[in-house]
């Protein structure tokens, strides 16, 4: 069982930062790539930047580039996501996730942390 762990979020102001860490454990597993995804209420669920976990690639969607940084620490299996210059639109559930292979879909979640930016 691969279990992702996500932590860190709560409430920021706009203009603030929050740190969110994803801890992976158990059973050993492909992992060719880790994301962070969001969702807000009443809106489906996006990409927010994923890494590439062999090479350190990094990449990110257009609402985000410039604010997050999206890092990994191997000796420790875990991901993190450096939030600066929140926005309330940032307000959300994030999840991590692992992508097993290059040509598959994200096949592992995490249960999600709440982020919530206030004026």
């Amino acid at each position: 069982q691969v279990q992702l762990v996500e932590s860190g979020g709560g409430l920021a102001q706009a203009g603030g930062s929050l740190r969110l860490s994803c801890a992976a454990s158990g059973r050993t597993f492909s992992r060719y790539a880790m994301g962070w995804f969001r969702q807000a209420p009443g809106k489906e669920r996006e990409f927010v930047a994923g890494i590439r976990w062999k090479s350190g690639l990094t990449y990110y969607a257009d609402f985000v580039k410039g604010r997050f940084t999206i890092s990994r620490d191997n000796a420790k299996n875990t991901m993190y996501l450096q939030m600066n210059s929140l926005k309330l639109e940032d307000t959300a559930v994030y999840y991590c996730a692992v992508q097993s292979s290059s040509v598959g879909e994200y096949d592992y979640w995490g249960q999600g942390t709440q982020v919530t930016v206030s004026s």
